[in-house]
């Protein structure tokens, strides 16, 4: 019992202090609110640092295989980099970024089905994902064949235009294969300097790695014993419920899409000011610069997305909540790490794409303008990664819409061509959009009842499941 004139805090009901905790007059031990905190953060934490680095290091992998062409056609010349660079761009807005926005809803449909111990359901999604990407990938072949007649009625430069016509065709084959880094190198150096081919053996190269990799993830998932319970076999289940699966790729297209077009517009402005081959150059460079860092965030965006929507998926609104919460640390303190690296490297980090003087000091100019913009991305990364985990794909959609083209692309278009601030201004316009970006989205996450999203990550995963002893 609780003697008299003993502290007030430990009033009845509570009788007395045990090593565990505070113990009640009905038994219930309270622990120590803090001690516990500590311990779930720090459980947190080492689930989320074992899946990030696997996760950033793949992202890596595979951007790099687009950065390396992108390197080894700037030793070519101005031209070949700048025509590559405008079908890069182009081929992100056309085709690769849709096929990821609508991969992207594999997120929510995985995430949760994983959370709430559907296994089986893992690879019906997968299968269902394939078929649908496979489908879109053809109008968008069709497409790219005539990339440059299409950008010649853009307004882009003729000479660039041909170039990025010659690229964009022989990388038709990525998009049924959307990677390999150390074999793409030696690949780029036979078909650019060995057989002859130029800008087109870089494009052949990307193909025949991103096609390897296709074949290596396949072998993997088939014979590895990690995917016994997810893969259980090709199946008809991946042809019902279509229609459930676009309800969610689609705003996750737009989502993605909305952002990805914004970035890749800068490059196609790009070639609409006063020299256009230097000023298409450096912001192509730029662009996959902010991609390298990018890159180490989208780790944390898929490490965000997996565990807020296991967690949502197995009933568990509070340890979502700390899992955002955590990994919002991660990405902080990363995002001020990495973009410090590339300030520090900024007067020789062009050297790796051109060899002409007046990029590199150009780009030296640009990369603190990134570095900053990317350390705003990196947030809004993750925040939209938890956006997939809850399946908010629709908010994301008007986040982006009204961030980008409301604010961003205006004032990226009054600062380059009113105020004459050129690629600069371009870049400033999008870290605006950013900024806009990651505020709503951080609104949006304070404000979540994570109790409801938990409720409905259980409507979603029943609504869709298929029982495993029926799978074919």
């Amino acid at each position: 019992m609780v003697e008299k004139g003993a502290d007030s805090s430990l009033n009845s009901p509570l009788l007395h202090i045990s090593e565990g905790g505070l113990i009640s007059s009905n038994g219930v031990i309270r622990t120590n609110d803090k001690n516990h905190t500590r311990q779930q953060v720090a459980r947190e934490l080492k689930r989320q640092l074992w899946l990030a680095g696997p996760l950033t290091l793949v992202g890596l992998l595979q951007y790099s295989l687009q950065m390396i062409s992108v390197m080894f056609i700037g030793h070519l010349g101005e031209l070949p980099l700048s025509g590559a660079s405008m079908a890069t761009s182009f081929a992100t807005v056309t085709g690769f970024s849709l096929l990821m926005g609508m991969a992207s809803a594999l997120d929510t449909f995985c995430g949760q089905s994983y959370g709430a111990k559907q296994y089986h359901m893992l690879g019906i999604h997968m299968q269902r994902a394939m078929v649908v990407l496979l489908l879109v990938s053809v109008p968008l072949a069709v497409i790219w064949a005539n990339t440059g007649e299409i950008l010649k009625l853009l307004g882009q430069d003729h000479e660039i235009a041909a170039e990025a016509g010659k690229y964009a065709i022989w990388m038709i084959p990525t998009l049924f294969a959307y990677a390999a880094v150390f074999l793409h190198i030696t690949i780029c150096c036979i078909f650019i300097y060995k057989v002859g081919l130029g800008i087109r053996g870089a494009a052949i190269a990307s193909s025949i790695s991103y096609s390897f990799n296709v074949l290596i993830t396949m072998l993997y998932v088939k014979f590895s014993s990690s995917c016994s319970e997810s893969w259980t076999g090709f199946s008809v289940k991946a042809f019902q419920n279509i229609p459930t699966y676009l309800r969610l790729a689609i705003p996750s297209a737009c989502m993605v899409c909305l952002e990805m077009w914004s970035f890749e517009l800068t490059v196609l402005l790009s070639g609409l000011l006063p020299n256009p081959k230097l000023e298409t150059s450096v912001l192509s460079i730029s662009l996959n610069t902010g991609a390298v860092i990018w890159n180490f965030s989208l780790g944390m965006s898929g490490v965000g997305s997996t565990r807020v929507s296991n967690e949502l998926g197995a009933g568990h609104p509070s340890a979502a909540k700390l899992a955002g919460c955590v990994v919002m640390t991660m990405v902080t303190i990363q995002g001020m790490l990495v973009g410090t690296f590339f300030i520090l490297i900024r007067n020789v980090w062009g050297y790796a794409f051109s060899n002409e003087q007046e990029v590199v000091e150009y780009l030296a100019k640009m990369l603190p303008i990134v570095a900053v913009s990317e350390f705003f991305s990196g947030l809004q990364n993750v925040l939209s990664g938890i956006a997939r985990g809850c399946g908010w794909q629709k908010i994301g959609a008007f986040v982006n819409l009204g961030s980008y083209y409301i604010v961003g692309v205006p004032f990226a278009i009054l600062l380059a061509f009113g105020f004459h601030f050129g690629g600069k201004g371009l870049w400033f316009g999008i870290m605006s959009a950013l900024i806009v970006q990651t505020s709503s989205l951080g609104i949006i996450a304070i404000r979540t009842n994570w109790d409801q999203e938990a409720k409905k990550a259980t409507e979603r995963v029943y609504d869709t499941v298929i029982p495993s002893n029926v799978v074919s």
